[in-house]
């Protein structure tokens, strides 16, 4: 049980959703938009957070879209990740999804939900980090796309009341080779020491990157690295790790030097595997 009194708000359009955000923000009340409520719910009963209102986007269309055609593909930020990973219409991203806490949680969690909580990993954006991925926004200007990697620098930088619609990743990402691996320090489900997702394009490896670092990241700098076929894998791996934009992460799941190991152990593993036509 919630331990406090709020506002329960369910729009029907964006507009309303959008409306009663700033109004509310006006009023004093704190509001967050909800579409699983996962974090929410669970930060709220610990007392993280207190929010005065939630505005549930649930029932606007738009929001729960999931569907492909020659335009590629379309995701509402309220569809769970349970639904992306069942549709397969995205490999790789059904991957990342499927191996995001367990199948109970799988079906609160959304794609939105993931890519703006407080959990540093935000495993979903690493696919869209990797496929040029879009997103469309509602703010006060009315619904606008734009790049998902102008508006995700390790967690969404949104302005206040500006809320997620949907991601669209086009058709050429999802037909071509990819990987995922997630190493964990105990549980096959729980946070990743190292997250690992990549693409190959045209011969290029795309890669991306969540545990390692405080913060979820694709470095095109390391990409130049990997893709350098004249160095050996070992040799690239080590000029990779030189390359990380922060020092790796350390907490009570793994120290800095075993995440650097897992880290090397995974990238050089990913490397041969390319370099063997096994990708």
């Amino acid at each position: 049980m919630i331990p406090f009194d709020f506002i329960y708000c369910r729009p029907d359009t964006l507009q309303e959703a959008y409306a009663a955000f700033m109004q509310l923000q006006t009023e004093g009340k704190n509001p967050v938009y909800y579409s699983g409520g996962s974090e929410i719910i669970t930060m709220s009963r610990a007392g993280s957070i207190k929010p005065g209102a939630v505005i549930d986007i649930k029932r606007i269309p738009e929001c729960m879209r999931l569907s492909a055609g020659e335009g590629g593909l379309h995701i509402g930020a309220a569809c769970t990740l349970n639904q992306i990973k069942e549709s397969k219409l995205f490999p790789l991203l059904a991957l990342a999804c499927g191996r995001i806490a367990d199948h109970t949680n799988q079906c609160r969690i959304t794609l939105g939900g993931n890519l703006c909580g407080t959990i540093i990993y935000r495993e979903t954006s690493l696919p869209l980090l990797l496929s040029d991925a879009t997103i469309t926004l509602f703010g006060g200007g009315g619904p606008h796309t734009v790049p998902f990697q102008s508006v995700f620098q390790g967690r969404m930088q949104l302005p206040p009341g500006e809320l997620i619609v949907q991601l669209h990743v086009p058709q050429w990402a999802l037909g071509v080779p990819h990987f995922h691996v997630k190493r964990t320090a105990n549980e096959k489900i729980d946070y990743p020491l190292v997250s690992m997702s990549a693409l190959l394009k045209d011969g290029f490896l795309r890669i991306a990157f969540s545990g390692i670092c405080s913060y979820p990241f694709r470095s095109t700098q390391m990409e130049a690295v990997l893709n350098n076929h004249l160095l050996s894998c070992a040799n690239r791996t080590d000029q990779a790790a030189a390359l990380l934009p922060e020092p790796a992460y350390s907490d009570v799941e793994g120290s800095v030097e075993y995440r650097m190991f897992v880290f090397k152990n995974m990238v050089q593993a990913l490397l041969e595997e390319v370099e063997h036509g096994q990708v």
